[in-house]
């Protein structure tokens, strides 16, 4: 599963690429060493690098990204990157600038067909398991909407310690709550199947024991259990999809520029509380109970008051905050605006029926 810098070289050089189309964060890429990978392929690679400037995966960018990659005509696109790099990538090798593509994509009605060009991508955090979904995403007027498709899979992955090491330590740690989250929004999904499970319990527990000393003392040693607990989870949601806690995130993104994965954990143990506290109303196949005790076993708790309890304690040692104030999070005043951004394709995953009125009283409950 782990690649060496090694094995990402013999591969461009093996596959015999003349045009790569290089997609990439201009810092990630030059901080994690990837830069200096390029150097060492072979001399007749024709190589082109375009960096990407939004914080979020945006359609104007989109554009701008498949225009570049059609001028271009690459045989391989190389995604470097964190998820909205990937997700990018993803997304640019099967759409066409077409004038309707905004409306296509806010109807849920892109005809996805058959892919531009072969997708290898190398993730530079360890989290949202991007490398391995069916899924990508794109915001459009400051909305999140979803591409699903089995063609968005990339080609090829390859998973470098080393590329994970030099994140700055608050990508760490939203990436790697973001890991953590989707195994466990993974468990309680009501779309979670046995191979799902699997994924999400293997990826618990390397990332509950790992996370926070990768976050103290990053090494290659737990630079790349993250990055297996992660692609682990990955694999996970690809099954099942997340739940409640991914659903609301995505306008404190957009909105308020809180990165993916802590935009995740603001309301996390709310949501949870909410699907443990309602279980007889669970719209599962299978005994949400259950579930929820293989959490604890996992954690190695008794009951969800602990769960709480320690999922707390990992956002502090994080130092993921939650605390609306310190965020200038203005919920009351923005109600509007946040609920408009909500995706309602993961909120129907969550096991539990859950309403605007059921969401607004978690995230105002003190």
């Amino acid at each position: 599963m782990l690649s060496s810098i090694e094995d990402v070289i013999k591969f461009i050089q093996d596959k015999n690429f003349k045009k790569i189309f290089v997609l990439c964060g201009k810092k990630s890429f030059e901080n994690s060493g990837a830069q200096d990978l390029l150097k060492k392929t072979k001399n007749n690679n024709q190589i082109k690098l375009f960096y990407k400037s939004s914080y979020i995966p945006i359609i104007e960018e989109l554009i701008n990204i498949v225009k570049e990659i059609k001028n271009f005509k690459p045989n391989l696109i190389l995604a470097i990157g964190g998820g909205s790099v990937i997700d990018y990538a993803k997304i640019a090798n099967l759409v066409d600038t077409i004038p309707n593509l905004r409306n296509l994509i806010i109807n849920y009605s892109y005809p996805l067909k058959k892919k531009y060009a072969q997708l290898a991508v190398i993730p530079t955090t360890a989290g949202s398991g991007a490398e391995v979904t069916s899924n990508a995403v794109i915001y459009v007027d400051g909305i999140k909407y979803s591409f699903e498709n089995e063609l968005l899979i990339p080609d090829n992955y390859f998973l470098v310690p080393e590329f994970i090491i030099s994140a700055p330590d608050k990508i760490k740690a939203s990436s790697g709550f973001d890991a953590i989250a989707q195994a466990l929004e993974s468990l309680i999904s009501k779309k979670s199947n046995t191979v799902s499970v699997d994924y999400a319990t293997k990826s618990l527990k390397i990332s509950i024991e790992k996370y926070i000393s990768f976050l103290n003392d990053p090494n290659l040693k737990n630079a790349a259990e993250m990055s297996i607990a992660a692609n682990l989870a990955g694999k996970a949601i690809n099954i099942s999809k997340t739940t409640a806690p991914h659903a609301v995130s995505y306008p404190f993104t957009s909105l308020y520029n809180i990165s993916h994965g802590h935009a995740v954990s603001l309301f996390f143990e709310k949501f949870f509380e909410f699907n443990f506290t309602n279980l007889e109303k669970s719209e599962t196949n299978f005994d949400l109970k259950e579930r929820f005790n293989l959490i604890f076993n996992i954690f190695k708790i008794k009951n969800f008051y602990e769960f709480s309890t320690k999922i707390t304690l990992i956002k502090q040692k994080a130092k993921l905050e939650d605390n609306l104030d310190k965020l200038n999070i203005n919920l009351k005043g923005n109600t509007h605006n946040i609920i408009k951004g909500i995706n309602l394709l993961r909120l129907g995953n969550n096991p539990i029926k859950i309403n605007e009125k059921n969401i607004l009283d978690l995230m105002l409950k003190k």
